[in-house]
Order: C-alpha cells, then sequence, then structure tokens
C-alpha cells in the first residue's frame, strides 16, 4: 500500500515565483513564523549573555519622524541600545521582545566580521580573483575580485529584482528551502547554483552597487576554504561574543551550509546586541573579539559603490563598503521586507528596526531612505 502525499502547502508556489507564506496575504504570519517554516535550518545560543537594562527615553518615541514608523500598518518592533541600556523599544501587538524575526539580508553583515579576520591574519588578499580561492567557481565570479565581489561591484547575469517576478534570485529560493522546486526538478545546494552563475566582463561600469546576495555566499565559501572551518564555526563564535540571549536561527542548505546572504531569524533586542558587535569594532562580551577593528574603520571610511536610495524629494546616498551601508559615520544593513539595523561606533549605540511590507516586492521606494535617516539621528544622538 502507498500512502499518498501532497507538496507542502506553506513552501508550493503559488505565482510571483513566491511560496505561500511569502505572499502578500501570508507574509506577516510568514515573517512572524519564518524560523519554524523553511525547510532546513539550525539554531545557537550563547552561554553567557550581554545584560541590558531600560532607561528609556520616551522623548525617542514621540519625535514625529519616529511616531511616523511606530504607526505604520507593517511595523513589528524597534529597539534603541547604547552600551547596555535599551534607551527605546516598542512592539506590534501581534509581536513581541522574545519573539524571533527574519533580518534577511542584515545577516550579510556577518561577512564583514569574518572577511575581516581571515585578512588580518593574511588568508585572504581583497584584489586577488575569486578563482584563487574557489577555483570550481563559474565564469560569473572567477575573475572578479574579492574587493570588488564584498563591495557589491561586480557584474554577472544574476539579476536581483523583487519587482520582476522573472529575476533570476527568486531561482535561488529552490537551493535554499524558500519555496520548493518544480515537480521533477533537481533540487540544487547554494553552492552550485553559485558556480552555474555565469558572466563575461564582469566590470560595473553603472557608477553604483549592483546589489546580488549570492556574492555574500560566494565570500562565505572563501572564508570557510582558507580558514579550514566551516562557517558554523564562525556563526557560533559571533552569537557568543554578542552575548545573545535567545536563538539565533538560520536557514540552510540540504548540505547545511548557512545561508550568510540572507537566512538568519533572531528578536530585536539580539539584533542590537549583534548590532554592537560594529559599534565596538568587532569587541564583544568577555574580551571576545570577532572582528576586525581596522577593516571595520576601513569599511566606513573607504567605502565602494554609491548606493542610493529615494528619501522624500531627493536622492539619500550612501555607500556599499565590505558587506555593510555606510555613510561614513554609521555601518549598517536592510533587509527584504523593511528590516534594518544600524550602528554607530562613534556613540556605541545600536538601531534595530523590524517590519513586514505586504506589497507584491515586499519593497516600497520612499521607505527606506527616511527609515534609514530617521535611525541614524537617533543613534548620533
Amino acid at each position: 500500500m502507498t500512502l499518498p502525499s501532497i507538496a507542502n502547502p506553506d513552501l508550493v508556489t503559488l505565482f510571483d515565483h513566491k511560496a505561500r507564506w511569502n505572499l502578500p496575504d501570508y507574509r506577516r504570519a510568514g515573517f512572524h513564523n519564518l524560523h519554524t517554516t523553511l525547510r532546513y535550518g539550525f539554531s545557537m545560543r550563547a552561554p553567557r549573555v550581554l545584560p541590558l537594562r531600560k532607561e528609556i527615553d520616551w522623548t525617542i518615541g514621540e519625535r514625529p519622524e519616529v511616531a511616523r514608523y511606530l504607526a505604520m500598518p507593517h511595523f513589528s518592533a524597534i529597539v534603541v541600545v547604547r552600551g547596555e541600556r535599551v534607551l527605546y523599544e516598542a512592539y506590534a501587538p501581534d509581536f513581541g521582545p522574545d519573539r524571533p524575526h527574519p533580518i534577511m539580508s542584515i545577516t550579510k553583515t556577518t561577512l564583514n566580521l569574518m572577511l575581516g579576520r581571515v585578512v588580518a591574519d593574511g588568508l585572504v588578499n581583497l584584489d586577488d580573483q575569486v578563482r584563487t580561492y574557489l577555483p570550481e567557481i563559474g565564469t560569473g565570479y572567477a575573475e572578479a575580485t574579492v574587493r570588488a565581489v564584498a563591495d557589491m561591484n561586480v557584474a554577472n547575469d544574476f539579476t536581483e529584482d523583487y519587482n520582476d517576478p522573472q529575476s533570476t534570485v527568486h531561482q535561488l529560493d529552490y537551493a535554499t528551502g524558500f519555496r520548493l522546486p518544480p515537480e521533477g526538478q533537481k533540487e540544487e545546494t547554494t553552492r552550485s547554483f553559485v558556480c552555474g552563475i555565469t558572466g563575461g566582463d564582469l566590470a560595473n561600469r553603472t557608477g553604483e552597487a549592483l546589489y546580488k546576495s549570492t556574492n555574500t555566499d560566494v565570500l562565505g565559501w572563501i572564508v570557510e576554504r582558507v580558514s579550514g572551518r566551516p562557517l558554523r564555526d564562525w556563526l557560533i563564535e559571533i552569537v557568543e561574543a554578542a552575548g545573545l540571549e535567545g536563538c539565533f536561527h538560520i536557514t540552510c542548505d540540504r548540505e547545511g551550509v548557512p545561508l550568510v546572504c540572507g537566512g538568519a531569524c533572531l528578536t530585536a533586542r539580539d539584533l542590537a546586541r549583534y548590532g554592537l558587535l560594529f559599534a565596538r569594532k568587532g569587541e564583544g562580551i568577555d574580551g571576545r573579539r570577532v572582528g576586525d577593528a581596522a577593516f571595520i574603520e576601513a569599511t566606513r571610511r573607504n567605502p565602494g559603490p554609491v548606493y542610493r536610495t529615494v528619501a522624500g524629494e531627493g536622492p539619500s546616498v550612501s555607500r556599499y563598503s565590505r558587506q555593510t551601508f555606510t555613510d561614513g559615520t554609521w555601518l549598517g544593513h536592510g533587509g527584504y521586507g523593511g528590516q534594518f539595523m544600524l550602528a554607530n561606533p562613534d556613540t556605541d549605540t545600536a538601531v534595530v528596526y523590524f517590519s513586514v511590507l505586504e506589497n507584491q516586492s515586499a519593497s516600497v521606494r520612499d521607505f527606506i531612505g527616511p527609515l534609514v535617516k530617521m535611525m541614524a539621528e537617533v543613534a548620533a544622538e
């Protein structure tokens, strides 16, 4: 007797190359439960925790620019931490301080910490070509320099446009367990997918960053190759140095390779604890160091190409530098669906914002620019 089965309803592709959990009508519940939804993953927890004490400054929430983002229907959480003090936090009624939330591409910033270490240890030269470390890599990355990959400064055939259902970024979902592959199609791994990316002239002549999530997976593979240590071990060190209180959940492929380009889920407070690693230039609790201070300083002082967003009536310009955004003062990153983490080393402050944008592309043209401006102002004062 053969028992029949059906495709997992959360992960089957319905339309717009999206699984059900990622469709606008389901996305908020999908995001708030993503750490239990995707096909593969694991979690880590720190043995020792960075204690945070509340010293709430209620005037932060009363600022018009902050109040605007608290009142938006897609809001989930905001946390402002300076040193070991929680200056402000607020949560949506259907969310809370103990709930993990996807941080999506904010996960990429882990590569700034890892890459800084292997560069400082002389294991990687940023001006070497990727094929120096990954001879099996495809034409989409082989002749690009590590620096260009880290700075989102590579032109290849991979496209990441969430407004375009045909963009090749949606094909990556099959390899990472975000949705099921079509019936009969072989399930790829993250690294087989990356090796299949093609390209000719890889020089970026646009003058602006060419954002590609697979760049991060290439860097993670390089870090693992040159160090002889699995990415899991690197992530455990980061979790322990940050002193996270809850679990750091991260999705992976069927081979167990963590999705460092966008697979982590954690609480808002724990993301703020993680952000403080950048505010402290790689130094964590109990003297643990997981990033290189000189590399982090160079990240914000010698940035890569322009990364332009729209804020109000005019352009808001930052740059993409070594797996972070920066304006020369703060370091940070955004994530699919409306997340941002920003750290200011000058004030030892981290600001976190979680939300779930419920439109087709999970992005809004005039959303991120004013949000980053608001967060930067809060962190600077």
